[in-house]
């Protein structure tokens, strides 16, 4: 309520202060311009949805599941034909692969859930240095009120309406405001460490299952590494072409550029367990 009351104070205050501009004319041409509640359709332009497609805010979380689900694709499959280069054991490159699989998906998500509850932490510090502002008083309220009319009038409002925005949201919410239009984050979405844990873990869960049930059941070695190779350039083509679309950009470019780091890598591991495998016996 003393924010409520600052700020109103200061908005009744600048009123006194910046002569009107809004004569009657200007009064009728907007009265004019006002459609009511009871006349508006759904053809109004007011009513219309958004048709713009924005690639940024298509499913992040399912751009990040992507990326989690080819981070495990690739590590397993460049795990497994490595050891394979080095031996055709069969019961090697399962051993490898499920290693691969559950230190990779347990690595994925203690580092998702270390830097996601570290961003929460920075969050909520920040709320709270906010509050603590608010709580000096008269003084640090008001230049916390200019500080934020400051935001919008950088933003192109200018600075008597400026000024009016920034008196209403602060006495809607003051901290919301400032949290959202000085620190740019939302309240009411805060990071989840958990939920981002679970999420790393399981994409690369499901990219990490597809070279390991590939090729753990084909006996025959060249076969078995054939078929590692094939499964793994499909799902490399699936999961490029799915995150090139989700960001808009060309799904044969995206796959192609996935494909060639996922043959590099199988290529390069292969290679090294070939050298260092050949005078061992296994």
């Amino acid at each position: 309520m003393a924010e409520s009351n600052f700020a109103l104070s200061v908005l009744q205050k600048d009123q006194q202060t910046v002569p009107s501009t809004i004569d009657g004319a200007d009064v009728e041409a907007q009265n004019r311009g006002k459609t009511s509640p009871e006349s508006a359709d759904a053809t109004s332009p007011l009513l219309e949805p958004d048709e713009h497609d924005h690639f940024s805010q298509r499913a992040p979380w399912l751009r990040a599941g992507v990326l989690g689900a080819t981070d495990g694709l690739v590590s397993v499959a460049s795990l497994m034909i490595g050891v394979g280069g080095g031996s055709s054991a069969l019961h090697l490159m399962i051993l490898a692969g499920l290693a691969g699989l559950v230190g990779g998906a347990l690595s994925m998500a203690v580092g998702e859930y270390i830097s996601v509850a570290s961003q929460k932490d920075a969050e909520q510090a920040d709320i709270e240095k906010e509050k603590q502002m608010q709580a000096k008083g008269p003084a640090a309220r008001q230049h916390e009120l200019e500080e934020l009319a400051a935001i919008y009038e950088s933003r192109g409002l200018t600075k008597s309406l400026a000024k009016q925005v920034a008196v209403e949201l602060t006495e809607k919410d003051v901290i919301r405001a400032h949290a959202r239009d000085e620190l740019g984050i939302d309240i009411d979405d805060l990071s989840n460490p958990l939920k981002a844990c679970v999420a790393s873990a399981f994409a690369f869960l499901i990219g990490a299952s597809v070279p390991l049930l590939s090729a753990s059941f084909i006996t025959k070695y060249t076969m078995r590494l054939m078929s590692l190779i094939l499964a793994t350039t499909a799902a490399l083509t699936a999961f490029g072409s799915l995150g090139a679309w989700l960001g808009g950009a060309s799904m044969v470019k995206g796959g192609a550029r996935v494909i060639l780091g996922g043959w590099i890598a199988l290529a390069i591991t292969y290679g090294i367990g070939r050298a260092f495998g050949a005078g061992y016996q296994v």
